[in-house]
């Protein structure tokens, strides 16, 4: 069965890093695109970036790009989320999902992960 688990979350003072990483198994995982959402307390779930299957395409929210960095290894079935400068408002937290297609970029999941708590405060 499909499992995705996020790790690396962790509490980190403004204008730190941290590095997210989720380990996929029991699909394909290097057909699909995924992506990394977050959900801050009392918010909605906000779609952060997404990578396609050869890593040839990604994109960006306007909230974190320039600062966030998503990649994948195909080779350990690993999606990884490099965040940089972090801020308060990156406190959330961060799930990795799976598209619900096969090679194309829908926006729609049918896997996520438990998620991965990020604070950040001093």
């Amino acid at each position: 069965q499909v499992q995705l688990v996020e790790s690396g979350g962790d509490l980190v003072q403004p204008g730190g890093s941290l590095r997210l990483s989720c380990a996929a198994s029991g699909f394909k995982f290097n057909m699909y695109w995924m992506y990394w959402a977050r959900q801050a307390p009392g918010k909605g779930l906000e779609w952060v970036s997404g990578i396609s299957g050869d890593s040839g395409f990604t994109y960006y929210s306007d909230s974190v790009k320039g600062r966030f960095t998503i990649s994948r290894d195909n080779a350990k079935n690993t999606l990884y989320l490099r965040m940089n400068s972090l801020n308060s408002e990156d406190t959330a937290v961060y799930f990795c999902a799976k598209d619900s297609r096969r090679v194309v970029r829908t926006d729609n999941y049918d896997y996520r992960g438990q998620g991965t708590q990020v604070t950040v405060s001093s």
